[in-house]
């Protein structure tokens, strides 16, 4: 490990599925964004956490308060990744997740993480962004035309890159499939869960 000490007591130490999905990491990812979608998928798939570099990472949590516009953010767990971005071989894995938080906000500046993503998209792998994900994605620049969601406040992000706003829960366009935010998690992973499925099984 190098700048963080401490180790996380969250990740599931199961890695013999033969389909690996990867969850793309850095601080300041959401929580709830970045741990639903490890422990449900890591229910029938091997999942690999993915990040700038190999080292234990702060994820957050954001939430509403009284008297604020903007959410609050709170430490929440450390996440140790498994594969920094310029080693991944995105032909071993069938699915990538791209949480939001405020991660996403340097991570779409990390050029591998950039060259993964177009592949995934590329290639028609399933490929899942939630809140702040969007930001990378749009520098990717694979949602021109393409229908998309995100948190409210991210909508600008989407349309300047040429994506097609909607603000529903869940949308789905070919291979890519998108979230609002938290409570939209429940439906999003029950889509993209389907969406695996068919892959592997094609």
């Amino acid at each position: 490990m190098g700048r963080h000490t401490a180790r996380s007591s969250i990740k599931n130490i199961s890695m013999d599925n033969k389909h690996k999905i990867l969850i793309a990491v850095g601080d300041g990812a959401e929580v709830l964004d970045t741990m639903v979608p490890y422990y449900r998928l890591g229910e029938d798939y091997q999942v690999v956490i993915a990040a700038p570099e190999v080292d234990s990472y702060n994820l957050v949590i954001h939430e509403l308060a009284a008297g604020w516009d903007i959410t609050q953010e709170h430490q929440g767990y450390h996440i140790e990744s498994d594969i920094a971005f310029k080693d991944v071989n995105p032909d071993e894995y069938v699915a990538l997740v791209l949480p939001g938080g405020r991660a996403p906000e340097y991570l779409r500046y990390d050029n591998d993480l950039i060259r993964i993503t177009k592949i995934f998209f590329a290639e028609n792998k399933p490929l899942a962004s939630i809140c702040h994900g969007i930001e990378i994605l749009g520098l990717a620049d694979i949602i021109r035309g393409k229908r998309v969601t995100t948190i409210p406040k991210c909508r600008f992000d989407a349309v300047i890159c040429g994506a097609i706003y909607v603000d529903e829960p869940v949308i789905k366009d070919g291979n890519l499939i998108c979230a609002r935010g938290k409570k939209d998690i429940s439906a999003w992973m029950k889509e993209f869960v389907k969406m695996i499925e068919d892959f592997v099984n094609t």
